[in-house]
């Protein structure tokens, strides 16, 4: 047995467009057109985008009103979380075929630590791809899968392939895929904090982390030492 601990492979599988995808695959009507999932009255909240949609910059938690405006042609469906409670059922349990180690974040989106099932499934890409097949064969429905060797590595190349696409960024390219992105990809910097770092010269995940946390501690707090 090797003394040095082996590497984890962490997966982070985000189904695409959820609320959306599920009224569309129910509704044959809803297929290839932009769909908005949430309240329609003058304070509602989408809730889902489908990608259809998203073409015209409309997203989740934008205002109705807004996402409207940007696609007057959008159809709104009010939500049916039951429904999607039970979808998330489904998947959740495929997760749980391939891992004890599923950390749930919503209803359509979860870590999945993969580091001891290897030996059972094979590599990262294997598992990747055996479970986005499992949830298209039980729900009819896509997921994004991301792999790193952490959580926030699995995050961020989640997001890089979608919708139905799977990532892997590790040892081999890690820095040459992480460091053109904008510093934005990371969870918890908005646009605000966004424009604060750019204004330090601060635009791409490169120029963040050759940034000493000294300065960024000294501007953001706690906050940038957590950058």
């Amino acid at each position: 047995m090797s003394p040095f601990p082996r590497p984890r492979t962490i997966l982070h599988v985000d189904m695409d467009a959820f609320y959306a995808s599920v009224e569309q695959r129910d509704n044959p009507d809803l297929r290839g057109k932009p769909v908005l999932v949430g309240g329609s009255g003058p304070r509602g909240v989408v809730a889902a985008a489908s990608y259809e949609s998203r073409v015209f910059g409309v997203h989740s938690a934008m205002p109705t009103r807004e996402a409207l405006s940007r696609c007057p042609h959008a159809i709104c469906v009010p939500p049916r979380f039951d429904r999607y409670r039970r979808e998330s059922t489904r998947v959740f349990a495929i997760f749980r075929d391939f891992s004890p180690l599923v950390e749930a974040l919503s209803l359509d989106e979860a870590f999945i630590d993969v580091t001891a099932s290897r030996s059972l499934f094979g590599d990262a890409a294997a598992i990747g791809s055996a479970i986005k097949a499992r949830i298209f064969a039980t729900t009819a429905l896509t997921a994004s899968v991301g792999i790193g060797p952490n959580k926030l590595v699995a995050k961020i190349a989640s997001d890089l392939d979608k919708p139905d696409g799977l990532r892997i960024v590790d040892g081999d390219n890690l820095q040459a895929t992480l460091d053109p992105l904008p510093v934005r990809v990371l969870p918890g910097i908005g646009r605000q904090t966004a424009e604060r770092l750019g204004r330090m010269g601060c635009v791409t995940l490169a120029d963040l982390r050759r940034t000493p946390p000294q300065r960024l501690q000294s501007i953001f707090g706690q906050h940038g030492e957590q950058m």
